[in-house]
């Protein structure tokens, strides 16, 4: 979130922490650039009018650097003339101010699930179910109860079917800035999620040195057919 209204960017935070997402804020356009260069994000959302360095020359240095993060403009500029120059310099969308939270969230939530390559809401394990939307996971139907940051872990090991997940991009997907978390946390949590899929027969692997990954089903690819 680079926003500098601490009103707006306090209601926005807090609205997506809701929602499981976890949020790191910066108020200016050069903390945007060095969180943008130290953190793989899903999802940036940017306001265009910033102290120290303006919203679009943050997202022209993105975009001159390939990195292919979705970008969610928020400004109180109108015209039609910026909202060309926002999407030309390579925003994914734009959102004029004032606007309200549930179309917001709702933008948020269609974002993310492109810059993950999901086609609909729904990510397929097998006969498990992940709904990006609800923010829960079913198995045959029945909902499991995850915790916010059980859910998170399986969100992005869901989201990644045959790829090894790092305990770092675990961590960025738990923790924002300045939480305190000790060094054993994301163990601690991949277990808890481990003890609740064992009755469902759902393997977490840990690939040492790596991360965790969840193997590809072999109907996983069909996991975006809407």
């Amino acid at each position: 979130m680079v926003e500098d209204d601490a009103v707006l960017a306090a209601a926005l935070t807090r609205a997506l922490i809701q929602s499981a997402y976890t949020v790191d804020l910066a108020e200016n356009g050069h903390d945007a650039n060095r969180a943008i260069d130290a953190v793989e994000y899903d999802l940036v959302v940017l306001d265009l009018a910033l102290p120290k360095l303006d919203g679009l020359a943050v997202l022209g240095r993105m975009r001159d650097r390939r990195l292919r993060v979705p970008v969610l403009v928020l400004s109180a500029r109108d015209s039609l003339e910026d909202r060309v120059k926002g999407l030309d310099l390579g925003a994914d969308d734009y959102m004029t101010k004032p606007f309200d939270l549930p179309e917001f969230e709702a933008r948020v939530r269609a974002l993310v699930r492109r810059g993950q390559q999901h086609a609909s809401n729904l990510v397929r394990h097998g006969r498990l179910q992940l709904d990006l939307e609800a923010r829960r996971v079913f198995h045959d139907g029945r909902p499991i109860d995850f915790s916010v940051r059980e859910y998170a872990v399986m969100e992005i090991l869901m989201s990644r079917q045959g790829r090894v997940v790092t305990k770092e991009q675990i961590f960025d997907r738990l923790f924002g800035w300045g939480e305190d978390a000790g060094t054993n946390a994301i163990e601690v949590c991949v277990h808890r999620v481990r003890k609740k899929l064992e009755p469902y027969g759902i393997e977490i692997r840990t690939v040492r040195g790596m991360g965790y990954l969840i193997e590809k089903t072999s109907d996983a690819g069909s996991q975006d057919a809407a």
